[in-house]
């Protein structure tokens, strides 16, 4: 497979990648690959595949409070080889943190590597729904830093426990940006010292947590520029066309939402109207974005493909 940082080294050419989460349990990739589809004609370079934790239930058993994960979500290496399979797109799996010590990492990341991926996006990953906060497993990372760490010292061949001649991996490591600061971050300085941590360990780009102003993204590339981090910073796009979107996006995903999106939308007679003047509210972003020197998008389409496709049918129209 082909690297991600081969695609943002290319010039002349606006990068798009797309990102999808899996299906429920019992659910089919189908809606994924009508998704995908859709999106086929603008010629993404690359596809991510969520991951997440599982969401903790309480149970009562003989009279004791028991939690036990639920995993709603599974799939994401399976729906990455489908895609790639069915599509002949590059994907990319997320790879957490959570849930895993670094014994069972290491398990994981040779099997992706047997598999034939060669990119992954690392991310420490939110606490399981219902838990306040990140706790690592025994043995486990506490940072994504020490996850892509633990990944490039198998890229130099050294696993956890000494081998003879052992065969290095070859991942090439992107890793979470936050133009708006993490929401458990205490300070942007904090926010740029973490930053600064994951590429040092070993990341090679950074895809931006959603945000939607131009200048929110251009003045966090100017400070991770100025602190002397060089990486190529890819941004995240999350279509926002409903009054829905408007109320729950803030709160889970710590972003501001300006005002003229939200009159765009809130101000409109219809939903159709209200989807479209998010949609145009998108499209002048990445624009501006593209424009501005932006290796490319990155869209965060949520299996949502007709939002995605509004977007691009107007920037690639423009844009080519």
């Amino acid at each position: 497979m082909a690297k991600i940082t081969d695609a943002l080294a290319a010039t002349g050419k606006v990068l798009l990648s797309l990102e999808f989460t899996p299906p429920d349990r019992g659910g089919t990739i189908d809606e994924i690959y009508r998704s995908v589809e859709q999106l086929l004609p603008f010629n993404p370079q690359f596809i991510n595949v969520t991951y997440h934790q599982p969401h903790l239930v309480t149970e009562t058993r003989n009279g004791a409070a028991v939690r036990r994960p639920k995993r709603k979500k599974p799939g994401t290496v399976g729906i990455c080889a489908a895609i790639h399979n069915k599509f002949g797109i590059e994907t990319v799996p997320h790879i957490l943190c959570g849930g895993f010590n670094r014994y069972e990492t290491e398990d994981a990341l040779i099997d992706l590597h047997y598999l034939g991926f060669r990119n992954l996006f690392v991310i420490r990953g939110d606490p399981p729904q219902g838990v306040p906060s990140f706790a690592a497993e025994p043995d486990g990372h506490r940072y994504a830093a020490e996850l892509i760490a633990q990944i490039a010292a198998m890229n130099r061949g050294a696993y956890l426990e000494p081998l003879d001649d052992p065969e290095p991996t070859d991942f090439c490591i992107g890793a979470a940006g936050y133009p708006e600061n993490h929401y458990e971050s205490p300070s942007f300085d904090a926010e740029l010292a973490n930053i600064r941590r994951k590429v040092a360990a070993g990341a090679s780009y950074i895809i931006t947590q959603m945000f939607f102003s131009a200048p929110t993204y251009f003045s966090y590339v100017d400070r991770l520029r100025a602190a002397g981090i060089t990486v190529p910073v890819l941004p995240g796009i999350k279509p926002v066309t409903s009054a829905k979107q408007l109320a729950l996006i803030p709160g889970s995903f710590h972003v501001a939402i300006p005002d003229e999106l939200k009159k765009g939308i809130l101000d409109a007679p219809t939903p159709q109207q209200a989807f479209n003047g998010g949609t145009r509210y998108m499209a002048d972003l990445c624009y501006r974005l593209i424009d501005g020197g932006a290796p490319g998008i990155h869209l965060f389409t949520m299996g949502q493909g007709r939002s995605a496709k509004a977007l691009l049918d107007i920037i690639f129209g423009a844009h080519g």
